[in-house]
């Protein structure tokens, strides 16, 4: 019966005892259970070295197989110290006297021999104490297992000796110091040098967007030259690199934004185009991100606290000096801009915002003024307002970590945007699940189906979505709100009230009702510490009457103190200075008289249009003509303005122009003398409005206005500005008639003109 198991090793196996000995060597040392070897005695080794040399034989060590007839020795490499001196064959020779006297030699590995019989890897004798190594030469020293063991070989007397010294002097000798440049040298060198660099950035460019899809190595061959320091003109090829790269991004950045792809994707088979495209799309991407990462070093100055960072562990990098750091921080900011000015929509959007944003309150008037500049023109251009949306969450932040302790134009940004409507539903949500809870299942998917569907109709259409929009720009103008209304509440003496005032009269017909009452409580009160400016207080005003003219006009809030205060600032505004306000005052009288007619007293039509005529004297002829816009209109619209031009009193008292109370300053008892001072103005235009309003603004016959002077008195004031320092209507060219001249004599007298010559001649220059 055959037992199960391992068979049992015959007898007479071919495997041979040496390799089970060593099978059992080797387990063995891998266990640790090997004895170490006895050291011999320094004098028995030096005898047996000296035997050893004298003789020129090697030592071989030889294992007796006991389970055989035969003995098999074996050469073993490691197990033989051989001592002896280069160019001698003597393990050789003693191995071909065992093979002679017939002894079996058996090696395992094959021994490679040169052409002499050498072997390559011989063990060199040391040296012993006392001997010197003059005339000893160097070899190249043998690595075994043991470790590194150094190789001499004896030489004639004087050739070791003389090749140390040589190499010595070798050593100590000082380099030979370079050729010294002159300045006039170095300067051909340098523009030399650069000239090669732009060559060498105009064909990579060039190249690029010739092809962009098969060049995306030579466009990051271009973008690696932004890292470059060991040029002597490395500053100004950084900035070359950086307009160019902003260039060529500018052109061959795609309109849509590049998605990212996944693992799965990018393992999945696709066709050769699509693999292409996919390829270019992912090149860019990680090309335009190290621009990008380059660029914010730069804007942030990273860059030499890197230098000072890696100087100071022993890296070798060259400090950018201050200026040029500043000029290269400039240029950086301005790719940043125009990268996000061009392009909103690609990717790293927010990342650029990220950096800029912060940018906005620096103390560096050009990179500040270029950062915000940049804002403004997104929040213009921004369709959907995302971009916007994230702006100004940021400023948001950045304003609230600095304790609202940043510049006016910071806010000022926020006067860009154009936003006409919001959602003001507050119960939509709670409608929504109200309606929910009524609806049944099959009305509820057939609702989902419908949605699926006009969404799919709205991505066929390529327009913004209305419904996001709206819900974008609700959030924007919470967000400014939030900063506006802060600023009012706990910082009025600061820098940024102005243009939190000039806000507020910009969004004033966004604002919630319910914020009505405790603005119209903190104007009030601004207006009575009287530490407005004129120009914060038209603004005040400006605010005030757009929400009592729009969602407020059902509140009970009289507005008696914002037509006082209105009254005394129109002194303020003239044709020096503060003529650039004459728009603000156009807006804020149109928004007081016309929108509330029905509202206003007798008594204030009169002082207010008894003002503007005063005020159109000293104005520019584009402000004369937009108060006498207004003044036509109160004609038409009030019919007790004939008041002023009658020659009787109505009433008791005279007209006191200088009391601050429009009710009580008695300005139907004057008349419109201004009138016929406007009549002999220099400009066409006044000229004739000043006559129709001579003849108390008639609409047909005599005396009417022209059809071109019909318009509303902000367009008068634009379309007769003097900015373009053009005259409007252009002057009529001389007329090239020649009248006859009639010699006429000076004096009826010939002696009194002669008297005239003679004194005339005799008063010296």
């Amino acid at each position: 019966m055959k037992m199960k198991g391992k068979p049992s090793r015959s007898k007479t196996s071919k495997t041979s005892q040496s390799k089970l000995a060593n099978k059992k060597h080797n387990r063995l040392a891998k266990q640790g259970k090997l004895k170490k070897r006895k050291k011999k005695d320094k004098d028995q080794q030096s005898q047996n070295e000296d035997k050893l040399q004298h003789q020129n034989s090697g030592k071989l060590q030889s294992q007796k197989v006991e389970n055989g007839s035969e003995e098999e020795d074996q050469l073993n490499p490691e197990d033989v110290e051989f001592y002896g001196t280069p160019g001698q064959t003597s393990f050789v020779s003693a191995a071909q006297k065992r093979f002679s006297n017939g002894e079996k030699i058996v090696s395992k590995r094959k021994r490679t021999y040169s052409e002499s019989g050498e072997i390559y890897e011989q063990e060199p004798r040391k040296l012993f104490a006392g001997e010197s190594r003059k005339n000893m030469k160097d070899l190249l020293p043998i690595k075994t297992k043991k470790g590194i063991i150094p190789q001499m070989i004896e030489e004639p007397n004087g050739e070791a000796s003389s090749d140390i010294i040589e190499r010595d002097t070798i050593i100590n000798q000082e380099p030979k110091p370079l050729p010294q440049l002159s300045n006039i040298q170095l300067l051909i060198q340098r523009k030399h040098n650069l000239n090669e660099r732009k060559k060498k950035i105009a064909l990579l460019a060039s190249d690029v967007i010739e092809n962009p899809e098969e060049n995306m190595k030579k466009l990051r061959e271009l973008r690696l030259m932004l890292e470059e320091c060991e040029s002597d003109a490395y500053i100004t090829v950084k900035k070359l690199v950086m307009l160019s790269l902003m260039e060529i991004f500018k052109d061959i950045i795609p309109g849509y934004r590049i998605r990212l792809l996944t693992e799965k994707e990018k393992e999945q088979k696709m066709k050769k185009e699509t693999k292409a495209l996919q390829d270019f799309e992912q090149g860019l991407l990680m090309n335009y991100k190290g621009y990008l990462e380059v660029l914010e070093k730069y804007c942030t100055g990273k860059i030499n606290e890197q230098s000072n960072r890696q100087r100071r562990h022993g890296v070798k990098h060259i400090h950018i000096p201050e200026d040029a750091s500043q000029v290269i921080a400039e240029l950086a900011v301005r790719c940043m801009c125009e990268m996000l000015s061009n392009h909103p929509h690609f990717n790293y959007r927010n990342n650029i915002i990220a950096v800029l944003v912060p940018l906005m309150n620096k103390h560096n008037t050009v990179i500040s003024d270029m950062v915000c500049q940049t804002s403004s023109k997104v929040f213009r251009e921004d369709k959907s307002g995302e971009v916007s949306l994230e702006i100004v969450r940021l400023i948001n932040k950045m304003v609230k970590v600095r304790d609202f302790r940043v510049q006016r134009k910071v806010l000022d940004t926020f006067l860009a945007l154009k936003i006409k409507e919001i959602d003001t539903s507050e119960d939509l949500e709670e409608n929504k699940k109200k309606k929910r809870e009524f609806m049944s299942r099959r009305e509820r998917k057939k609702r989902k189906k419908m949605a699926n569907l006009e969404h799919e109709l709205l991505e066929t259409k390529a327009t913004e979505d209305k419904k996001k929009k709206v819900k974008l720009h609700t959030e924007i103008i919470g967000a400014v709100f939030l900063i506006y209304f802060k600023v009012l509440k706990g910082y009025r003496k600061s820098t940024l009230l102005p243009s939190v005032l000039e806000g507020l009269a910009k969004f004033s017909h966004l604002i919630n009702i319910d914020f009505f009452d405790d603005l119209y409580r903190v104007f009030n009160e601004l207006i009575e510490s009287e530490d407005l400016t004129y120009r914060e207080s038209l603004h005040v005003i400006l605010t005030a009457f757009t929400i009592l003219s729009g969602q407020g006009s059902a509140l009970n809030i009289d507005p008696l103190k914002f037509y006082t205060h209105m009254y005394n600032t129109l002194l303020h505004v003239h044709a020096g200075c503060s003529s650039d306000d004459l728009p603000l005052v156009i807006d804020c009288i149109d928004c007081m008289m016309n929108r509330r007619k029905r509202l206003i007293s007798q008594q204030r039509i009169l002082s207010y249009t008894k003002r503007l005529a005063t005020l159109s004297l000293q104005q520019m002829p584009n402000g004369t003509i937009a108060f006498l816009g207004l003044i036509r209109n109160f004609m038409l619209t009030y019919k007790y303005l004939d008041f002023l031009f009658d020659n009787d009193s109505q009433g008791s008292g005279i007209y006191l122009p200088e009391l601050p109370e429009p009710e009580h300053c008695h300005a139907h008892n004057t008349m419109l003398l201004e009138l016929s001072s406007l009549k002999s103005h220099y400009h066409p235009a006044i000229k004739k409005y000043a006559v129709h309003l001579g003849k108390m603004a008639p609409v047909s016959g005599e005396g009417q206005l022209p059809l071109q002077y019909k318009k509303p008195p902000r367009d008068l004031y634009n379309e007769f500005s003097t900015e373009i320092d053009v005259f409007n209507p252009p002057v009529a060219e001389k007329s090239t008639f020649k009248h006859k001249s009639k010699k006429m004599k000076m004096f009826m007298q010939e002696d009194i003109s002669d008297m005239v010559v003679q004194v005339l001649s005799s008063i010296p220059d």
